[in-house]
């Protein structure tokens, strides 16, 4: 809105030429999400303990998060309120691929919303049955796919990724366009919720992913830069830049609260939300396949559960000793604490080496 307001006014007032450069706008989402997070943050808490919506905590896992048993939950709502509010604020709401992420923000958190809502408030065990979370998942993704492919923002580009490595090679999914937007975001959704088991841990995790296709999105961008990269330039893609460092300030302000001993856990309501919009973005970026790079660390969470499951149905054995990953390493003995800072160190490297494709290709 402030775009949309102040920026007209240039001709008038040259300061605000100022809202042309994406970089700014960018900054200042960014601190508007973590001064937001910080002012919002002990209100939701208060609110969320006197409507008594705390975490169940499963009795089949470690013990030691017996004691983490009422701490409040639903702070997705923390989360992507400071996500949503900055990229009103700072954002081009006319762009097509704000339109999209703000979009998939809304309806992913709103679907994990009714899943936390009926497992905490309405006391069913399992929330909303995980056939209809993949339904609404399937949905958001069919949209996705549907309006890029009817809006064709990319012109030819549309149903086409980047190779990392390659510069000179694209892939075109043809057909299973429709198919690879609904895996992805799906995929993703999952994986990052399947990763918020611990203090800190998924909320840290996706902070370097983001950042890392925000920079993507920029130089995508920007015609000097693709150019001189040697990537597609994908002109308007750029105004995701002011999306994800809203998203990386928010992510900064829940953690304030949600790092170890956790105040609040944001629930599938964050969870949900934060993993389908990091698809998203891999989406409208056009790179697709480095989701698997960048989010290695969630690929590899949601794969120790599938290999967990896989091997015990067919052979009554466990290959971890608990899934997800993350549970393993608690039961061999190391903190909470420890799992934590070292999955985001790797989830910091996995991050840089995404960003070196830009040249070593």
């Amino acid at each position: 809105m402030l775009y949309h307001l102040l920026y007209p006014l240039r001709d008038m007032v040259s300061v605000f030429n100022i809202f042309r450069y994406i970089t700014f706008r960018g900054a200042y989402a960014a601190v508007t999400a973590l001064i937001l997070s910080f002012l919002l943050g002990p209100l939701i808490i208060r609110w969320l303990r006197s409507k008594g919506w705390g975490q169940m905590i499963r009795t089949d896992g470690p013990t030691t998060h017996l004691s983490k048993q009422g701490t409040p939950t639903m702070g997705g709502l923390l989360v992507l309120s400071a996500i949503l509010v900055p990229t009103l604020l700072w954002a081009n709401l006319t762009n097509i691929y704000i339109q999209i992420i703000l979009l998939v923000t809304i309806a992913l958190g709103g679907l994990g919303f009714l899943d936390d809502y009926l497992r905490v408030v309405k006391k069913f065990p399992k929330g909303l049955l995980g056939r209809y979370k993949i339904a609404g998942q399937i949905v958001v993704g069919l949209i996705v796919g549907g309006l890029l492919l009817w809006h064709r923002p990319q012109g030819d580009l549309t149903t086409m990724t980047t190779i990392p490595f390659f510069k000179d090679i694209l892939l075109n999914f043809g057909i299973l366009y429709l198919g690879v937007s609904v895996l992805i975001i799906t995929a993703s959704s999952n994986a990052v919720n399947l990763s918020d088991g611990l203090d800190g841990l998924a909320i840290g995790m996706i902070i370097p992913p983001a950042a890392a296709f925000g920079l993507l999105a920029y130089v995508s961008g920007h015609a000097k830069f693709s150019e001189y990269l040697n990537i597609p330039y994908l002109p308007g893609v750029g105004e995701l830049t002011i999306y994800c460092a809203a998203f990386v300030g928010a992510c900064l302000g829940f953690l304030w609260f949600n790092a170890y001993p956790a105040q609040i856990f944001m629930g599938d309501t964050g969870s949900l939300a934060l993993g389908g919009c990091l698809g998203t973005l891999a989406i409208l970026i056009k790179r697709e396949l480095l989701l698997v790079v960048v989010g290695g660390l969630f690929v590899a969470e949601a794969l120790s559960v599938m290999l967990q499951v896989f091997s015990w149905k067919t052979r009554r054995r466990r290959i971890f000793l608990m899934a997800p990953l993350h549970h393993h390493f608690e039961m061999m003995g190391w903190p909470e604490t420890r799992v934590v800072v070292r999955f985001w160190i790797i989830s910091i490297l996995l991050a840089l080496i995404t960003l070196s494709t830009l040249k070593l290709q």
